[in-house]
């Protein structure tokens, strides 16, 4: 999907992150995106041994930082599992197992409050979400930092075996092939269109097939945005030339 339901010029706009909490922006192209998840593809595959097979828990809100660690992992065939909200007529996926994963991502402001809940794995990275992907300043015992660690790695994907269709894309068995036909219904059921730039409240669009397949299926942007204001909405809409708000 990055690759083939990307805008026409590799160098527009593909996912726009703004934060009003901390006046963070962040624009990336598709060729921006596919670098930083060409580099936590490396940091899974090179760094931690895990590819086809592999499981991985995803403990963070969204981001573009999430956006390249879900593209990384499904790069190189590691399924992933989620920690959501309930959302209507879309599976949450609990990251819960009856053994240790091989990889979790744990957004450090909620790693306090899930700290019991966090699965077992054998890797574990902390995220600090920072504008500008600034490292942590600290990192919790058991962690490492995904940003200082990711950076080791190229941006450009190396050649793995190919990902087969059938594979597992999440932990409960559903198939990369079931995941693009589920974003592709989401992005009909909301009729989306390629050149669409849609505005995201992040804080009411939690699970990535909505707020990031969706959109690459067709060939739409996105702007996400958090701590978004009602008020704002119409604003930052004319702001980013959105076409659609969600």
């Amino acid at each position: 999907m990055l690759g083939a339901g990307v805008p026409a010029e590799a160098d527009q706009a593909l996912l726009t992150f703004c934060d009003d909490a901390t006046g963070e922006r962040t624009e990336l192209s598709a060729s921006a995106l596919g670098g930083w998840a060409a580099r936590t593809a490396g940091l899974l595959r090179e760094g931690c041994g895990l590819g086809v097979g592999s499981r991985a828990a995803v403990l963070l809100p969204p981001h573009w930082q999430t956006a390249a660690v879900l593209l990384g992992a499904w790069s190189v065939g590691v399924a992933v599992s989620f920690r959501l909200a309930a959302t209507a007529g879309l599976p949450v996926l609990e990251p819960g197992a009856d053994e240790p994963l091989d990889v979790t991502f744990v957004a450090r402001d909620r790693l306090d409050n899930w700290l019991e809940d966090v699965p077992e794995a054998h890797h574990r990275f902390a995220l600090g979400l920072a504008p500008a992907a600034a490292p942590l300043s600290g990192v919790p015992v058991g962690y490492r930092d995904y940003i200082a660690e990711v950076r080791r790695y190229p941006a450009n994907l190396p050649t793995y075996a190919l990902v087969r269709r059938t594979d597992p894309a999440s932990v409960d068995g559903t198939s990369y092939r079931e995941w693009g036909s589920l974003a592709r219904e989401v992005a009909e059921s909301l009729d989306l269109r390629a050149g669409d730039r849609l505005l995201i409240n992040a804080a009411e669009t939690e699970h990535p097939v909505k707020w990031l397949l969706a959109p690459l299926a067709v060939g739409a942007s996105v702007v996400l945005c958090a701590n978004l204001a009602p008020e704002a909405v119409a604003a930052r809409a004319s702001a980013e030339r959105v076409t659609r708000v969600l």
